[in-house]
């Protein structure tokens, strides 16, 4: 057409792609290095790479649950209200519609104190500031101009409330554990994972055994490897065990659900507070200095692998999102995406010798 001489020019109707990346003022001004890669403005290639995944419009999607099983969470925040679950299965009239023993879990379960309010941070200062700031980083509203993103800007988070002022037990975490995987079970939620950025005491049966429950219904635990001990330097957990993140669990008896995340830095070193251990951590995930979403409608930054845990519970739905992955095929993504990022600090002290990179996802 364009050689006959009987159109001025002629080209493709191109098909364009929407490229999303965040505007959220935390990420344009270098502070969520955590959600950086190598090819973002700014850059980071020791970030998670979900930079590069929204650039693909990989931006989660809602149909896709995470559990938090941590401290409550601020549900109200502006940058989190939008991705936090309502319960269409029990509405809040004072009865258990759906039988699962819980009235009114509208937004989750407080196991600490056995009621349905997950947020108790207007009740008493620091409360629930630990798990809100983890459901910052899954899935913290992206694109929105406000605050931070999370790995998703479009995901659905349940609270699982057992720690509170004092911590939480063992049985409370059994019995959030066992939540989830009633949820899935009974309303058929595509959950494919739960944040456990917590850790403590020794080996438990009973958590084990509800770990495997979770496993054999296709939910991952992805849980925090450990601060270390009181010198503030992080352990060998090959040789110290810590709980849960050094569980092994056989779900359906072919794969380990667990995923152990350690910490690094935005210059790719471990943590010096991290845990790690060859056989017993499985990667490393932005830990050190991770601004997100805090109680009363503010951000902070903390570190720990409590803060490299979210990433990669983010990265599990953000892949789930694309691939409708789940179980033991999201696992091995997560791993394989993590070992062909080789990280020196990781190497001979993760099963990956390696990072999370959701830039596939």
């Amino acid at each position: 057409m364009q050689a006959s001489g009987l159109v001025r020019f002629a080209e493709p109707n191109w098909i364009y792609q929407h490229q999303a990346t965040s505007n959220d003022p935390y990420y344009t001004d270098g502070t969520l290095w955590g959600m950086y890669g190598n090819a973002t403005s700014p850059a980071n290639g020791f970030g998670s790479q979900a930079g590069e995944a929204w650039a693909a419009n990989h931006i989660g999607s809602k149909n896709v649950y995470i559990g938090v099983i941590d401290e409550g969470i601020q549900f109200t925040h502006p940058d989190l209200a939008a991705n936090i679950w309502l319960n269409p299965f029990d509405a809040a009239d004072g009865v258990d519609n759906d039988g699962n023993g819980y009235v009114d879990d509208t937004r989750g379960w407080d196991f600490a104190n056995g009621n349905n309010t997950i947020y108790d941070g207007n009740k008493r200062e620091g409360t629930d500031e630990h798990g809100t700031h983890v459901a910052g980083t899954i899935g913290g509203v992206g694109g929105n101009g406000v605050g931070v993103a999370g790995v998703n800007w479009n995901v659905t988070m349940i609270s699982g409330k057992f720690l509170g002022s004092r911590g939480g037990t063992t049985a409370n975490a059994i019995k959030a554990v066992d939540y989830f995987t009633d949820l899935k079970t009974r309303h058929k939620l595509n959950i494919v994972a739960t944040s456990n950025s917590w850790g403590g005491g020794g080996f438990s049966q009973g958590l084990l055994d509800a770990i495997n429950r979770g496993g054999d219904a296709g939910i991952l635990f992805i849980a925090a490897a450990g601060n270390g001990g009181s010198d503030g330097v992080g352990d060998n957990n090959d040789t110290t065990a810590n709980y849960p993140s050094n569980y092994e669990c056989t779900a359906n008896g072919t794969y380990d659900c667990v995923i152990a995340v350690a910490a690094i830095d935005k210059a790719g070193a471990l943590a010096k507070f991290s845990n790690y251990g060859a056989n017993t951590v499985d990667l490393g995930a932005p830990g050190v200095s991770v601004m997100s979403t805090l109680p009363k409608n503010t951000y902070g930054a903390y570190s720990g692998t409590s803060m490299a845990t979210p990433h990669v519970s983010g990265g599990a739905a953000l892949h789930a999102a694309t691939s409708g992955a789940t179980g033991a095929a999201l696992k091995k993504a997560i791993m394989d995406a993590a070992t062909t990022t080789p990280t020196a600090s990781m190497n001979g002290k993760s099963v990956t010798n390696g990072r999370l990179n959701v830039s596939g996802f």
